[in-house]
C-alpha cells in the first residue's frame, strides 16, 4: 500500500482516534505522541505488505496499547476492566477512567487518580494467581487467550472463564469505590 494511501486512511480516522487518546492521556503533547506513533504503527505494517483489514479496530488497539505501556513506564497501570457498552456499570468506569486518564491535573484530581490507581493494583494483586495470570495476560501484554491456553496447557474455556471472574470482581472492587467517591 502506497504511503500516500496509508496517510488518507489513517486522516479519517486520526479525528476521531485523537478524541479517544486525549480522554486518556493527561497531557495533550502526550497524546500528540500517541497518535503520531499510531499512524506511524500503520505505516509500517501496510509498508511491509500487510495491509490492516479492520483499520479502525486496528487503530483504537494500536493507541489503547501505546497509552497503557506510556503508563507503565511512568510507574502507574491502566485502567484494567474490559466491559460491553450495554454493560449497566459502563457509566460508572467511564467516570472512573475520566479520572484517571483525564485531562485536568488539579490537586484534586492527582489525588484521585493515584487512589484509583492504587485501588486497581490492590484489587488486581487481590485475584486468585490463576483469575490474575489471564487477566495480566490479556489485558497488560494483549496475549490472545489461545496462546495463553497453548502456553498453560489449560483449555480455552478455562481461561475464559478465569478472565471473566477476574473482570467481575474488578468490577465490583471498583464499582466499591466509585460509589465511595462519588457518594
Amino acid at each position: 500500500m502506497p504511503e500516500t494511501v496509508a496517510a488518507q486512511t489513517f486522516a479519517g480516522f486520526s479525528d476521531k482516534l485523537a478524541g479517544f487518546i486525549r480522554k486518556r492521556v493527561s497531557r495533550i503533547e502526550d497524546a500528540e505522541d500517541i497518535l503520531q506513533e499510531c499512524f506511524y504503527q500503520f505505516t509500517r505494517v501496510n509498508e511491509l505488505g500487510k495491509p490492516v483489514e479492520q483499520t479502525a479496530a486496528w487503530l483504537y488497539r494500536v493507541a489503547r496499547n501505546l497509552i497503557i505501556n506510556r503508563y507503565k513506564k511512568k510507574q502507574e497501570t491502566q485502567m484494567p476492566l474490559v466491559y460491553d457498552d450495554d454493560d449497566e456499570d459502563a457509566n460508572f468506569l467511564d467516570e472512573i477512567t475520566d479520572v484517571v486518564f483525564g485531562e485536568a491535573a488539579t490537586p484534586e484530581t492527582e489525588y484521585l487518580r493515584g487512589l484509583v490507581l492504587d485501588e486497581i493494583k490492590t484489587a488486581v494483586n487481590d485475584l486468585p494467581p490463576e483469575q490474575r495470570e489471564v487477566f495480566e495476560l490479556t489485558e497488560y501484554y494483549d496475549m490472545p487467550v489461545k496462546e495463553i491456553a497453548k502456553n498453560t496447557g489449560v483449555p480455552v474455556n478455562t481461561v475464559l472463564s478465569r478472565k471473566h471472574y477476574a473482570v467481575l470482581y474488578l468490577r465490583k472492587t471498583l464499582k466499591e469505590l466509585y460509589v465511595h467517591i462519588a457518594g
